[in-house]
């Protein structure tokens, strides 16, 4: 289940939700107001549309992962929004303002957060959320925040780190400049979304969502969009299978 921003800004939440939907999981679900919900119907069709509530009951056993924060704004209700969220222990990618909305409270994220959770933040966001690492090293910098965070933290840039509360971390080089563009980062949360409700510890759905993300940016080549990226994500999976063999 992806939450969806408000009416005019559900671009990021839809194309995280597609993007989970062509990675893998098998049922998409979009939570939003009445209004968003709309927008989004003129747009989707495999993805479903569920109206939001504040206690979020739309989610049940059934869900297998969540997502917030891509287009969703900074409020003080989305801090109640991403707490509520977190009380459910449901594996959760946290992302753009789900991160940037605990900016003055960084210690309130870090207390309601469970193992199950990955903060994909930028430099920026992360700067945000741990004023006093240093980002000179992003290695090193990856490594300190999810261990402070106790959760798997994806640092975005350059090159992407991924870091894990136990100190395993992983460097991806495998991207492309075209990936620098409006709306990646929302594919990015949706792919790693996705390949959390197919059953990956956080760490490893974290690795794999970058490798996957940086081989759409070298296969889409120059003038890659974020919508265009989600036409893709079905090659880059052939692609891994057809590396593996034709029995898998």
């Amino acid at each position: 289940m992806v939450i969806s921003g408000p009416a005019l800004f559900t671009g990021a939440s839809r194309l995280t939700a597609q993007a989970a939907l062509a990675v893998g999981a098998g049922l998409v679900t979009i939570l939003g107001h009445n209004n968003a919900l709309s927008e989004h119907a003129a747009h989707v069709t495999a993805i479903m549309l569920r109206e939001a509530d504040e206690e979020f009951s739309a989610i049940d056993n059934r869900v297998r992962a969540l997502a917030i924060g891509p287009g969703i704004g900074v409020s003080d209700n989305l801090v109640q929004s991403v707490a509520t969220l977190l009380l459910r222990k449901i594996p959760i990618v946290l992302d753009a303002d789900a991160l940037t909305a605990f900016e003055a409270k960084p210690e309130m994220l870090f207390a309601m957060l469970h193992a199950d959770a990955v903060l994909t933040p930028h430099e920026g966001e992360f700067a945000r959320l741990f004023p006093d690492i240093s980002l000179a090293d992003r290695k090193q910098a990856a490594k300190e925040g999810a261990k402070r965070a106790g959760t798997t933290l994806l640092l975005k840039g350059p090159f992407t780190v991924v870091a894990a509360p136990d100190g395993r971390i992983a460097n991806n080089t495998h991207n492309a400049p075209w990936l620098a563009t409006a709306g990646s980062g929302d594919v990015l949360t949706g792919v790693i979304c996705g390949l959390l409700a197919q059953g990956n510890a956080p760490f490893e759905a974290a690795c794999i969502g970058a490798w996957l993300h940086g081989d759409i940016g070298v296969r889409g080549g120059p003038g890659l969009t974020a919508d265009r990226m989600l036409d893709f994500i079905p090659l880059v999976l052939a692609g891994c299978l057809s590396e593996r063999g034709t029995d898998v």
